[in-house]
């Protein structure tokens, strides 16, 4: 085998380990946090390391990175997680509701709550991205996520597409779903994200230029 092969095999074998190292970390953080607690501040931290790595930051030491993470967003995440269950928790009761009712008229909101719904699902995928990519507050994050799911469709049917070619995978090789899930589901869910993201810084850069040819 030639240095170009070891390397190449070495690269592979480096982000299996980071990967898996990464998953364990977010399973023992949300552990910490008796799983009600720990869900989304683990959750946030995975997305702020899978985003270091996307921006091709590999120089930090991801078990300090994550702590921090974790301590600094626990409150703020722990709050969004309030408000998305709240949110889910009533869209599931609206959804039992109109299934059981036996009122004609109820029946005519099934369709448009199975929209609502979908866009909801669709829009939890940009929420942790934006968490961790803008400072900004808990509303605007809800706010932008439904905003950027609907700007940007055809990276959004990419990014379900990765989800369940993800999630075949798993149930093929179902034994290194303990090692790989959640870290992988992060990292396509960001590295898609990352489009859209930059798409907005473009658009931003354009508009700054043509305000100063405009002064000029």
């Amino acid at each position: 085998m030639d240095s170009s092969s070891m390397r190449g095999f070495y690269k592979i074998s480096e982000w299996i380990m980071n990967f898996a190292y990464l998953n364990i970390l977010w399973i023992a953080f949300t552990l910490l946090g008796l799983v009600l607690f720990g869900f989304f501040p683990a959750t946030v931290s995975l997305f702020a390391i899978v985003r270091k790595w996307i921006q091709g930051k590999r120089d930090f030491n991801v078990s300090k990175c994550f702590w921090n993470s974790f301590k600094k967003e626990f409150l703020k995440s722990n709050l969004l997680g309030l408000i998305l269950l709240f949110i889910g928790g009533i869209l599931y009761t609206d959804f039992l509701f109109v299934r059981g009712n036996e009122v004609h008229f109820v029946h005519y909101t099934y369709y448009p709550l199975l929209v609502v719904i979908a866009i909801f699902i669709l829009a939890l995928l940009y929420v942790f991205p934006i968490y961790v990519h803008f400072e900004t507050k808990l509303l605007h994050i809800l706010k932008n996520s439904v905003l950027l799911m609907i700007m940007s469709p055809l990276i959004t049917i990419m990014m379900v597409t990765f989800i369940l070619i993800l999630y075949h995978i798993l149930r093929f090789i179902p034994g290194i779903t303990p090692l790989f899930s959640v870290s992988l589901l992060a990292y396509i869910i960001m590295w898609s994200s990352n489009f859209v993201f930059q798409k907005i810084g473009r658009y931003k850069n354009i508009d700054k230029q043509d305000s100063s040819e405009h002064k000029n």
